[in-house]
């Protein structure tokens, strides 16, 4: 029996405990993303009651202390809210330039209770963003397997054409990966001043991903905005307001980012 697994165990005790994988308890304490403490624990600074682990998977319980650089982890009270993330704000907990980042802009308070973003949005970019010290909630909204929707309005330069937006919902060939189907639709066009309005709906959230989309068809994109995340929408919040959200809508994301039935037939053959 290894040091570790000794410290754990307790003769007195014949039931069988929870456990739960190290890295997963890490994300769910909110102090980082599962990604992030996997790097801590081969970095070696993780300790299980004072002993470093570098174990990746390793199995924890209630009883044991973890501790990060010698600070003790302790599991937060749940925290969720959406954000109407402003223009030119890191989505980020910090940046290395100096800039202004979405949890920097937080009421005082809130600054305490290590909330980071759900996913990301681009630095010139505003909309919907949600907040949480939650990282099961975060990796079930975004991690690989969500089907949950983003609905954005894009400004783009050039006059638009039904078949470009065929070519979108189809899918695109983009750096090294192609593009789930998604669902465009053309709002206006404004001949005047050569641009269009194109709102589009997408299951996935690569980074810059709106903008390599619409480069790939010939279109720069002028102005984006998220208007909807899965169920959150941005309407009644100013930018860089920001509201809690309730025990009703955090079920709906859990069951949305499951669903599909064929993007809901198509978004209903465009909304």
């Amino acid at each position: 029996m290894d040091l570790l697994a000794f410290l754990r165990y307790n003769k007195k005790e014949s039931r069988v405990e929870n456990m739960e994988r190290l890295q997963k308890f890490l994300s769910r304490c909110g102090v980082a993303s599962r990604r992030k403490a996997e790097e801590w624990i081969q970095e070696g600074k993780v300790t299980v009651n004072d002993v470093t682990v570098t174990q990746m998977g390793y199995q924890i319980s209630e009883k044991d202390i973890v501790k990060v650089d010698n600070q003790i982890v302790q599991v937060l009270e749940k925290k969720y809210y959406a954000m109407n993330k402003p223009r030119y704000i890191i989505s980020s907990v910090n940046d290395d330039k100096n800039r202004k980042t979405v949890v920097s802009i937080l009421p005082e308070a809130l600054q305490q209770e290590h909330l980071f973003p759900v996913g990301r949005l681009d630095y010139d970019t505003k909309g919907v963003l949600l907040l949480t010290n939650d990282g099961t909630f975060m990796n079930q909204l975004v991690g690989p397997r969500s089907t949950l929707e983003k609905e954005y309005i894009v400004r783009v330069q050039g006059i638009v054409t039904k078949l470009k937006i065929k070519k979108l919902e189809n899918g695109l060939q983009i750096d090294n990966y192609r593009t789930r189907k998604c669902i465009a639709k053309i709002d206006s066009i404004d001949r005047k001043n050569q641009s269009t309005l194109v709102r589009i709906i997408l299951q996935e959230g690569k980074y810059h991903q709106v903008k390599k989309m619409f480069a790939a068809i010939g279109h720069e994109v002028k102005r984006l905005t998220r208007i909807r995340f899965g169920n959150i929408l941005i309407e009644g919040l100013k930018e860089g307001e920001i509201r809690p959200l309730s025990i009703h809508e955090i079920k709906q994301l859990y069951v949305l980012s499951q669903q599909d039935k064929e993007f809901e037939t198509l978004k209903a053959r465009k909304f």
